[in-house]
């Protein structure tokens, strides 16, 4: 079968492999990946990689590379193990792609994305989305109804993550909210923020395309592009009594970004770190202190957000779609898919890999 794997920094190579062999686990169910996503932590593996996946094999799942890439992704089900009740051969389904122990501390509490033992299909797991058959356990696969489509059911992953900060943020009705980072996660906790009903959304980005493509998802959002305005002033000139927003959302993994989310938060907000940093960010503590804020940080999200935001998607309240900027075929995918949107000057933000 064809897939995409990861080999090494700046290495990543569209292959034939053997597919899943027979027979299947009590526990696996075998799919066909339909639609899938290059997400922010596939580019930091093409850029900077190994560091999520596996040099050696992983310590839960024995996975190493090359790795089979993408862990954003709908899937048909072919065949699933004779313990299997919930999903059926013909299926559609979105991947929860979080793997690990049933049992061990995190596990027995239903937080099992916190599990030191953590694995992720598409990262460090024998398959991957971005290839045309993989295999996954049973809890892996949700299924979806008619009324979500492939495109849809390929972007639960990232809108997961994007609901999990704005619960961590608690945004709610009439809530004031800057989101600073304009990427697929940021564009999506845009629309989520709106479907909350926040009275007030900013949104704080450079790329003008990226701005522009913030009015098109929301157009009452207000957008600012910090390098140009002062960030702290314009949000104080348009939030009550100049308090600032009450939930900062950072989703450019920046340091000057979270810092910018402190500065605009009000006395007693919450600011939540949703971007990945990839090195440590110096950060003024006492100013926390003073202002009596919140500091969340964020990781992935619960499991079980899955039917929710299957069912925000199925209301129309929350239409992921909106951030798709293109779709390609496999064999495009470095070019069109990770060289595109690592370009800075770049229009693309949600980029889909039609898989099968």
């Amino acid at each position: 079968m064809k897939a995409v794997r990861f080999h090494g920094q700046k290495d990543i190579r569209v292959e034939e492999v053997t597919g899943p062999q027979a027979p299947l686990a009590a526990d696996d169910v075998l799919i066909k990946p339909l639609v899938c996503g290059i997400c922010g932590t596939d580019l930091h593996e093409y850029v900077s990689g190994a560091i999520v996946t596996p040099t050696t094999p992983h310590v839960y799942t024995g996975a190493t590379n090359p790795q089979i890439l993408g862990h954003e992704f709908s899937a048909l089900v072919l065949d699933v193990g004779r313990d299997i009740k919930h999903v059926h051969a013909g299926d559609r389904i979105s991947v929860q792609p979080l793997i690990s122990p049933r049992n061990d501390y995190f596990g027995r509490r239903g937080l099992f994305h916190l599990s030191p033992c953590m694995a992720c299909v598409g990262l460090s797991w024998a398959w991957g989305g971005l290839g045309q058959q993989a295999v996954v356990k049973g809890y892996n696969a949700v299924s979806v109804s008619k009324k979500v489509s492939d495109v849809q059911a390929a972007l639960i992953e990232p809108a997961a993550v994007a609901v999990y900060a704005l619960d961590r943020g608690r945004v709610t009705i009439g809530s004031t909210v800057l989101i600073s980072g304009m990427g697929p996660i940021g564009a999506l906790a845009l629309l989520g923020a709106k479907a909350a009903g926040a009275s007030k959304i900013f949104v704080s980005e450079i790329n003008p395309n990226r701005l522009a493509k913030a009015r098109e998802l929301v157009p009452d959002c207000i957008t600012v592009n910090p390098r140009t305005t002062n960030l702290l002033e314009f949000i104080q000139d348009q939030t009550e009594e100049g308090v600032g927003v009450d939930t900062a959302i950072e989703c450019g993994g920046a340091e000057a970004s979270l810092n910018a989310c402190v500065d605009v938060v009000r006395r007693q907000g919450v600011v939540v770190q949703a971007g990945l940093h990839s090195k440590p960010a110096t950060v003024d503590a006492m100013k926390w202190a003073l202002k009596d804020i919140t500091i969340e940080a964020t990781w992935c999200y619960p499991t079980q957000s899955w039917p929710r935001v299957a069912s925000m998607i199925e209301s129309g309240i929350f239409p992921v779609e909106k951030v798709v900027t293109a779709q390609i075929s496999m064999d495009d995918v470095v070019a069109k898919g990770f060289e595109a949107l690592l370009d800075p000057t770049g229009n693309q933000m949600k980029v889909l890999v039609n898989v099968n």
